[in-house]
């Protein structure tokens, strides 16, 4: 039999209704292809066979009585590592938790059970997700399905590598400063950053309450724009444990997309992206305003701020959080990043300077969500770079596109549109207002219509 796991989940619930395939064979192909790709790539850090088998049978067993859960009964899913999931070790990538079962699941990943899904495996996420490649003392690092000596990207590496190279079709991400838009620009897959407050962030190795619990948020990632619309639908909605989900509207579902303001920029006034991501940006702006779609370059007021912003957050509380998680998980020896971190000058904020920064983010918020008075979507480069090579300097400046809408809490999704000179994936960010989402989503189906479809990594599961 082929390799299934590469295609939608439509397609796979298709053939299980037909009995060209069961749940029992994608669960088999899933391990299967870990085994495969594994030694390559490193992305799948735990599996337990035996249970995940057991669960596949069970979901065959339902649906011959004509019993079907869900919109997910009986597809294989994987989860990143920094989720809790009740029936697996869930690491957070920090070596006091090697073997820790937290004996529940987070919110949103019993939300994907609920719908029918079989947990296969968990995906490497660097430590307490805290970085930008995806590398820990428990499991090591995550490589790039394109060019095994680059990054994967942080922090939901583990998962965009094997979705990119065709071991699963879904998997959720966490995102707090890109990871998960980073981890799909350099993987070549769509992932969505959902709006503060769309989805609960319960279970996830950084908290979900606290000054900076609002930068954090749970997504999916996904090979297809359908299977990504698909997860998100599934895990969306308020939860009483996460105190900063809304009941929200579904807002710009049905724009007329013709008629839609779309602004774009590539120089976020630190910096412009790199050459091939920047024309592949203007290349599909001229394509759109050739199709007569209103385009204008504009940069978001205020966006220059991001990274003196968002450091002086991180730095706000004397890294207490990072100390009280390690502290949590019964880490002795935390990564060599993390003690740089730790080992930083402390801010020793008096009060009133934290109240000042805590206006100074509101101040931000309202400055940048002005730019939907004269725009409806905005364009912009997920990073200033295509996948970077392992253990190679990073430019903090490139980190800002996706740092951004972090800080504002808007929805971003990134999509592949294009390869650089070297192969490597490009991927673009699609930014709306708080709880536009769908308004990502319906802008990502039109531009894959104009956007040619890029071909497989060079490890590839078929």
């Amino acid at each position: 039999m082929p390799h299934l796991l590469n295609q939608s989940i439509n397609t796979l619930q298709t053939m299980l209704s037909r009995g060209e395939t069961t749940s029992v064979q994608l669960v088999e192909q899933a391990l299967l292809g870990f085994e495969k790709v594994n030694p390559l790539i490193n992305a799948v850090v735990t599996t337990h066979p035996e249970l995940s088998l057991r669960y596949a049978e069970k979901a065959d067993a339902l649906r011959a009585k004509g019993d079907i859960v869900g919109p997910l009964h009986g597809i294989p899913m994987t989860i990143k590592d920094s989720l809790d999931t009740f029936d697996m070790v869930t690491t957070w990538g920090t070596e006091g938790r090697s073997a820790y079962r937290p004996g529940h699941d987070a919110i949103a990943v019993s939300r994907l059970r609920a719908a029918g899904a079989i947990l296969v495996g968990k995906t490497n996420t660097p430590e307490l997700t805290l970085a930008y490649q995806t590398d820990n003392h428990v499991f090591g690092r995550t490589s790039n399905p394109h060019q095994v000596g680059r990054t994967s990207g942080g922090s939901s590496g583990g998962a965009a590598a094997l979705i990119a190279c065709g071991g699963i079709p879904i998997d959720l991400g966490t995102d707090t400063g890109g990871s998960i838009r980073l981890p799909a620009h350099f993987c070549g897959i769509y992932g969505l950053k959902p709006t503060t407050g769309r989805v609960p962030t319960t279970g996830n190795a950084l908290p979900s309450t606290g000054l900076l619990a609002p930068l954090s948020q749970i997504g999916p990632l996904a090979r297809t724009l359908e299977d990504l619309e698909c997860i998100y639908q599934i895990i969306e909605g308020p939860h009483h444990s996460d105190p900063y989900t809304v009941s929200a509207p579904h807002l710009g579902a049905d724009s007329d997309l013709q008629s839609l303001r779309i602004g774009y920029f590539t120089d976020h006034g630190l910096g412009v992206a790199a050459p091939a991501i920047t024309q592949a940006i203007k290349q599909l702006v001229a394509d759109l305003a050739g199709a007569g779609y209103s385009i204008t370059e504009i940069k978001p007021e205020g966006l220059e701020m991001t990274s003196m912003l968002y450091g002086r957050l991180f730095n706000a509380d004397d890294h207490e959080l990072i100390a009280d998680q390690l502290h949590s998980a019964g880490t002795q020896t935390p990564s060599l990043r993390l003690q740089r971190i730790l080992s930083q000058p402390k801010a020793h904020l008096s009060a009133s300077e934290l109240s000042h920064l805590i206006a100074l983010w509101d101040g931000y918020r309202s400055s940048m969500r002005s730019v939907f008075e004269q725009v409806d979507v905005l364009l912009c480069p997920v990073n200033g770079r295509t996948a970077i090579s392992h253990d190679e300097d990073e430019n903090p400046f490139d980190y800002l596109y996706t740092q951004a809408f972090n800080l504002t809490g808007w929805p971003g999704l990134s999509m592949p549109i294009a390869k650089d000179e070297e192969g490597l994936p490009i991927g673009l960010q699609i930014a709306a207002a708080p709880f536009f989402e769908a308004r990502c989503l319906a802008v990502a189906r039109l531009f894959e219509t104009l956007i040619a479809p890029l071909d497989p990594p060079r490890i590839y599961l078929d």
